[in-house]
């Protein structure tokens, strides 16, 4: 029998009966706010961290393992704050307008996460702290909260703006959207479905292999293109009309289109989002062969979603790296899924916002969230 994944979108990842994107507003900030989110929260179904994003116009966010964020120079400014719940911290309310920061820094996470985040993030202990005083408890009421003065990620913001901004326009209808979710999750007849809850971690035993949870500096996440056969005829060997990559550690990414004789059809470009102007720069068989060996390194694994990802390399004798394949990973305790947005949404992990790209970019992303999915 095969499981019927529910129809998603793919920016809010709320079911599509579900989602609330076009009541979000675009509202235009004065203040800065830099996001700093654990990476355990970045593929939560509820996370308002996201929601906060995409309204502010002046919005930076973060996510990361505690040691990434500590380790890189946050892009921090100088007359910054820090918006956190300490008991010794004065209220943000109480700040005079002319000591009003340029920048408000929160933390995205669960209580302590968000504790150790601070411990280990040294950047932020040596900016200024600040605390709401909530006049009333928080709404977040689909997911536990430590106390009822916690705020949500969205709330706080919001708190926050209305102390250092109050004329900013539009910060009601983004508490409004985040009500709006709350409400049509609660009335939802699967509404307990994806509330955090402690389980047993033996209880849904998974296959993780060694190689991806190395360092991920020597991980490659793949996507290509390859030429499509035609209908009614024998089949012949595909070989790469695109080819993209990204070093998980450095999210450094490698692109290349291939010169393809006879060029494919409009059809075919459309179909996987190029344009005849894309392969205006296109390279050889034997110029790929050298770019791609620049890239990979002799330790480095190539994590692919199908093997005959893989197998496009070998058809045109290029580097080939240990291979991992994600759908032969999730197949050891996920069925049902026909394709990697299917098992994105069966995982309930968010399909990253990025700009209109090609289908290999696209895909390139949704499996490098993949990737990042299993190793959290």
């Amino acid at each position: 029998m095969v499981h019927e994944v529910p129809q998603r979108c793919y920016q809010c990842f709320r079911p599509k009966p579900l989602c609330f994107c076009q009541s979000i507003p675009r509202i235009d900030n004065n203040t800065n706010v830099l996001i700093l989110q654990h990476i355990g929260e970045r593929f939560h179904p509820f996370n308002t961290a996201r929601i906060v994003q995409r309204a502010l116009r002046h919005c930076h966010l973060i996510a990361g393992h505690n040691q990434r964020l500590g380790r890189h120079h946050l892009p921090i400014q100088a007359n910054s704050a820090l918006l956190f719940p300490r008991a010794d911290a004065p209220s943000l309310a109480e700040l005079p307008a002319s000591r009003r920061p340029n920048q408000l820094v929160i933390i995205d996470g669960t209580w302590h996460q968000a504790k150790t985040i601070l411990r280990d993030v040294l950047q932020l202990q040596k900016i200024p702290c600040y605390r709401l005083a909530p006049a009333a408890p928080g709404q977040y009421r689909i997911r536990r909260e430590p106390n009822s003065q916690s705020l949500s990620t969205l709330e706080a913001t919001v708190a926050a703006l209305r102390v250092l901004e109050p004329d900013t326009v539009g910060l009601e209808q983004l508490l409004a959207a985040f009500n709006q979710m709350v409400e049509g999750q609660l009335t939802h007849p699967n509404r307990h479905a994806a509330w955090r809850h402690k389980e047993n971690r033996q209880s849904r035993p998974r296959y993780l292999p060694n190689s991806l949870l190395q360092d991920a500096g020597n991980l490659v996440v793949a996507y290509g293109e390859s030429t499509p056969g035609r209908q009614g005829e024998r089949a012949v060997t595909s070989l790469p009309v695109s080819w993209v990559a990204q070093r998980l550690g450095t999210a450094e990414r490698f692109s290349c289109h291939l010169r393809q004789s006879p060029p494919l059809s409009d059809t075919i470009l459309e179909r996987m989002q190029l344009s005849t102007a894309d392969f205006d720069n296109a390279v050889s068989e034997d110029q790929f062969r050298d770019l791609w060996a620049h890239f990979v390194r002799r330790n480095d694994v190539l994590v692919v979603y199908h093997h005959g990802t893989y197998q496009l390399l070998g058809h045109i004798k290029a580097s080939q790296p240990r291979c991992l394949v994600l759908k032969s990973v999730f197949r050891q305790w996920q069925t049902g899924f026909r394709s990697i947005e299917e098992l994105m949404a069966a995982e309930k992990v968010t399909a990253p916002d990025s700009m209109p790209q090609s289908r290999a970019n696209q895909r390139l992303d949704l499996a490098v969230a993949l990737v990042e999915h299993l190793r959290t």
